[in-house]
């Protein structure tokens, strides 16, 4: 991958970010961690489970010596296309962090363009709100999350808040906006 597709894979993250998960507030702690430059964007060349595993750690050894990153995306725009194999990256990556004595320090989410909550239709809008540009880890800082959530009013309707948008708007605007990303 060249240096220009480099810069625009991570540009295209970046566009996601502000005008899908901010602008439609899918996550309420996006905004700050965006306005702080406290968001670290990584383009992993990794295509195979083991590199991108490797890549994974690298990053939380990473953040280990960055304190001032909030969190991190990690991105794979190549070798996880197939929904079904970048769940398998995301189930080793969570057994990876265990073993590694990461537990209580990072947690993970993951995006993908074809995310598909577990016993949803494909087609379902909700889907959108794990749906990215590219297949995505996100690494947060467990510190940092306990924090933002004591201070935000009754964080565990953020779920079904973000379910409720993404099925009012529909599937051509949620496509539309995932699309306009990369432009």
């Amino acid at each position: 991958m060249g240096m220009g597709q480099k810069s625009e894979v991570i540009q295209h993250t970046q566009n996601w970010v502000q005008q899908v998960i901010v602008k439609l507030n899918f996550c309420p702690f996006a905004k700050p961690a965006v306005e702080s430059g406290g968001i670290h964007y990584h383009l992993a060349e990794a295509s195979e489970l083991e590199e991108a595993l490797h890549v994974l750690i690298e990053q939380c050894e990473y953040l280990d010596d960055h304190h001032e990153i909030e969190t991190e995306l990690v991105v794979y725009p190549q070798g996880f296309d197939a929904f079904d194999d970048f769940l398998d990256l995301v189930d080793l990556a969570g057994q990876l962090l265990l073993a590694q004595g990461y537990e209580g320090v990072y947690q993970l989410a993951n995006f993908h363009p074809d995310y598909c909550f577990d016993g949803e239709l494909p087609s379902d809008p909700a889907n959108y709100t794990n749906r990215s540009p590219y297949p995505m880890l996100h690494i947060i800082r467990e510190a940092s999350l306990e924090k933002a959530l004591a201070s935000y009013p009754n964080p565990e309707a953020i779920p079904e808040r973000n379910i409720k948008l993404a099925r009012e708007m529909g599937l051509a605007a949620l496509q539309a906006a995932l699309d306009h990303c990369k432009k």
